[in-house]
């Protein structure tokens, strides 16, 4: 088992994820070191990085290298990338607002992929009992869409749709292509469960900090600071669509309050998005 692990962390670090096909099923089994790492790596995928077996992974290019195989079911970020092109997803929505009310609703969210996520075109349409509204970043700027009519948002929906694309798993799926820096961080144990934690600096700064399963390479939990209050957001339900790796629920956390949970009914990739609907005119 400890020679499958061998292999496959051989052929990513060694030749680089772009350039591998993965033969060999990922040995879930494999000790990592519990000698803290606080360096900064930004070492790009197409170059070489060795690694002590004894040790097991020990930087954050390593770890992110590895969980980009998993959540490609181990056919790497061109694969990612050809396949998540377009996503098209609907579920539903619960938001748990400051005062304790509870707004229910239904979404669907549609996503033009980009180089990095900067140009990245992101619009979610909710639909409320008495309303339906979208919210859309262009590329450029985030407005909101109502009866055919640009609106802007409340600042707290803004920062929570920028939240959600800035510090979600893209951040760590596509460090590389986003400019972003990474440090592995103290290992944690939590409820029982390892962790290798990652943080990841993008260029304007923002930090997304990741969980990361020592076992099965998956994300469990991510943190981020925004306006002084502390988020997390857990990941739950995982499981594959069009062979690669999705968390059905997820939840999210404000100073210890749950304020968002979020579920997916279905997710489609590769379906043809007209341009139109990120555009202000478009409703």
């Amino acid at each position: 088992m400890r020679f499958k692990i061998n292999l496959l962390l051989i052929a990513i670090l060694s030749f680089g994820i772009t350039s591998v096909v993965a033969q060999e099923k990922f040995d879930e089994k494999g000790k990592g070191t519990k000698k803290d790492d606080k360096k900064t790596t930004a070492t790009p995928p197409n170059k070489t990085a060795k690694v002590d077996f004894k040790k097991g992974l020990t930087t954050g290019f390593q770890v992110a290298e590895v969980t980009i195989l998993i959540y490609s079911n181990r056919r790497g970020r061109p694969a990612l990338n050809q396949i998540r092109k377009t996503t098209v997803e609907y579920g539903k929505l619960k938001v748990i607002n400051g005062d304790g009310t509870v707004v229910k609703s239904n979404y669907e969210q549609r996503i033009l992929r980009a180089k990095d996520l900067k140009k990245e075109r992101v619009r979610i349409n909710r639909k409320l009992p008495d309303a339906e509204y979208s919210m859309v970043y262009d590329g450029k700027k985030v407005f909101g869409l109502y009866n055919n009519s640009v609106f802007t948002p409340r600042d707290d929906a803004l920062s929570a749709f920028r939240n959600r694309i800035w510090h979600g798993l893209e951040a760590l799926l596509r460090y590389n292509e986003n400019g972003s820096k990474l440090k592995l961080e103290k290992r944690e144990t939590i409820m029982g469960v390892d962790f290798y934690v990652v943080s990841a600096t993008d260029k304007e700064k923002r930090v997304t900090t990741f969980y990361i399963s020592k076992k099965s390479f998956r994300v469990m939990m991510l943190k981020y600071e925004y306006g002084g209050v502390k988020y997390r957001r857990k990941f739950y339900d995982y499981n594959y669509a069009q062979g690669t790796l999705v968390p059905y629920r997820t939840v999210l956390w404000a100073n210890d309050k749950i304020v968002e949970e979020k579920t997916i009914s279905t997710v489609t990739y590769g379906q043809t998005i007209s341009e139109g609907i990120f555009a202000a005119n478009q409703l």
